[in-house]
């Protein structure tokens, strides 16, 4: 099976993943993994996917022709799996009250420690008593083996207190 990386962006209405499922299974692929969100009015969604390369061009061709339906996609090849690496994981979660420039500071911390951002989720919501809009991430990260987990800790702990937000680590 060859893997593809599909990206879907439209507008919300039913049916949009059930399109593509369609198309994935009518050419003998198997959808392997996703994560897809309702966002601004626009469903958002990435897909892993196994398909045959034989079938490869047409099912691309087929998921192309969603984008009559209002459906944009993109198709890439995705890597072959890369062996499972002895890489430890850190799970971090931030919350504090929303400011631009949040996501840019704790990415860049990451990235200038030689961190691997494998899943980023955010979001705004409602403080409960104050109602004031909070930020909210769940990230994991994929450490190298020369980076402890406690200097993580010391210079994302560091930052917590620069940028005003709660910061929660663990161990995968």
């Amino acid at each position: 099976m060859t893997p593809l990386v599909l990206t879907l962006i439209g507008d919300d209405k039913p049916g949009l993943v059930n399109a593509a499922a369609q198309a994935v299974a009518a050419h003998g692929g198997t959808w392997l993994e996703s994560r897809a969100a309702r966002l601004s009015g626009k469903f958002a969604g990435i897909v892993s996917i196994g398909a045959p390369e034989a079938q490869v061009e047409a099912l691309t061709a087929a998921l192309r022709q969603l984008e009559s339906a209002g459906l944009k996609v993109a198709v890439e090849r995705g890597a072959d799996a890369p062996p499972a690496s002895a890489a430890r994981r850190l799970e971090i979660e931030i919350v504090g009250h929303e400011r631009p420039g949040i996501v840019r500071d704790l990415t860049q911390t990451l990235m200038s420690l030689g961190a691997n951002i494998e899943e980023f989720s955010s979001g705004v919501e409602s403080a409960p008593f104050t109602g004031s809009e909070m930020f909210r991430a769940q990230i994991r990260v994929g450490l190298p083996e020369a980076l402890s987990p406690s200097d993580v800790r010391r210079t994302l702990e560091k930052l917590a207190g620069e940028i005003m937000v709660d910061l929660t680590l663990g161990d995968e």
